[in-house]
């Protein structure tokens, strides 16, 4: 028998390892593949809710547990975790020795857990690059350095396969395979409606909102202003009788500000507003279904989860602020700016506008619908593992773009034509 691949996968926070989840159930359930799971980041902070526990009980073994966490609430805090990330990191793969390494998205523990694999010469899979959001979060430079520094590139839409073929990435280390977390909600794998009513107090009969903002890092100093106006709208919105339920912010630079005072807020609201450091994939999921397909509900905030996950339920949302700005959406999103009664106004279109609800319900998902894991562990058990993956070339021959490129890019910056 053939020895099997080693495959190593680093998770950083909560809502990563949930869109993680189904890569590494087809990992762990494939016979020629070894999984190594390295967790660090925010899933070790009791304050984000200790989430490698979530990660025991669906059974796999934590390989590794690496510090990546900011010591202050800035982007200096920020930018000296992801140094110290990469010292951690290299540590711990040089224990282990995997054959390949897959990180996630556009996470600055990820992006160390990148530069850390790459700089060691591992073949290193990077799932959800070519994606953009252009609201003033580092997401995006993260992101696309990533992809830059990764070997193979596995993207949730042909949008992005096509942004990183145009970075210059060769064809054959580019595969479109959908959304992996959608390979859940496609097998029914979420909590029901009687669950989340023994769990959360959740009424089917009664309207929800599921809230979560997250700071915008680079405007992590406006934190507390921008999520004043939400604070308010909802706070409105529990008088009218709808049920709340908040999550935290995740760790970048001005959440902890975010989840102080959406601590506050709870606390000043009585049992209509619950506050959660994490619901976990399988009941975050079922809140979606809740609010889309079985009850009246609506995602608001501005987590990308608004955008890319609740398509497939028929979830209304509403997306506040810029921080998803640029990013795949169907028609299920109404966008409000930082303001108490553009917010109100659209929380109540997500919740009464039986026009605009029945449009939610026929909209189409542009992430996929199912399998991403299975191919992607199918790739990872067959990508000969030769030189030629580690040797990247550029595609890019150096030619200048067809001339109403650059026309309309000299235009576009205010130069003349």
């Amino acid at each position: 028998m053939s020895k099997r691949r080693r495959i190593a996968v680093f998770t950083g926070n909560r809502a990563e390892y949930g869109l993680q989840y189904p890569i590494l159930r087809a990992i762990k359930a494939r016979p020629d593949l070894e999984l190594l799971l390295l967790v660090g980041g925010a899933h070790l902070d009791k304050n984000f809710g200790t989430t490698c526990d979530e990660i025991r009980k669906d059974g796999f073994n934590i390989d590794s547990e690496i510090e990546i966490l900011p010591e202050t609430d800035d982007l200096m805090g920020t930018a000296r975790a992801i140094g110290k990330g990469i010292v951690n990191v290299s540590e711990a793969l040089g224990h282990l020795k995997p054959d390949i390494l897959v990180v996630y998205a556009d996470r600055f523990e990820g992006f160390a857990a990148t530069i850390a694999g790459t700089q060691m010469r591992i073949p290193t899979a990077h799932v959800e690059g070519g994606d953009i959001t252009q609201g003033g979060a580092l997401d995006d430079s993260v992101r696309h350095a990533m992809t830059k520094l990764a070997h193979l590139h596995f993207t949730t839409n042909q949008q992005a396969t096509n942004r990183i073929l145009w970075m210059g990435e060769e064809p054959w280390r580019v595969r479109t395979v959908g959304m992996p977390v959608l390979d859940l909600v496609a097998e029914g794998k979420y909590a029901s409606p009687e669950e989340l009513g023994k769990r959360y107090g959740v009424r089917v009969d009664q309207p929800v909102i599921l809230f979560t903002q997250h700071s915008v890092t680079t405007e992590f100093d406006q934190a507390s202003a921008q999520l004043a106006p939400s604070l308010r709208a909802l706070e409105q919105l529990v008088k009218d009788g709808v049920q709340v339920l908040v999550t935290y912010s995740n760790n970048d630079a001005g959440g902890q500000k975010i989840v102080k005072e959406i601590q506050e807020f709870a606390a000043g609201c009585g049992d209509r507003v619950k506050l959660y450091a994490s619901l976990g994939r399988f009941d975050y999921h079922g809140l979606l279904n809740l609010c889309g397909r079985v009850g009246r509900g609506a995602c608001v905030g501005n987590s990308s989860s608004g955008i890319k996950e609740t398509p497939v339920f028929g979830c209304p949302t509403v997306n506040i602020g810029s921080r998803q700005e640029g990013r795949l959406r169907s028609d299920n999103v109404i966008d409000a700016d930082y303001d108490t009664q553009e917010i109100l106004a659209a929380c109540k279109k997500a919740l009464w506008d039986e026009s605009f609800r029945r449009q939610c319900q026929q909209c189409e998902n542009p992430y996929g619908s199912g399998k991403a894991g299975q191919r992607i562990a199918e790739v990872l058990a067959t990508i000969p593992l030769t030189p030629e993956l580690i040797r990247k070339k550029m595609t890019l021959d150096g030619s200048p773009p067809p001339l109403n490129e650059l026309i309309a890019t000299n235009r576009s910056s205010g130069g003349e034509a």
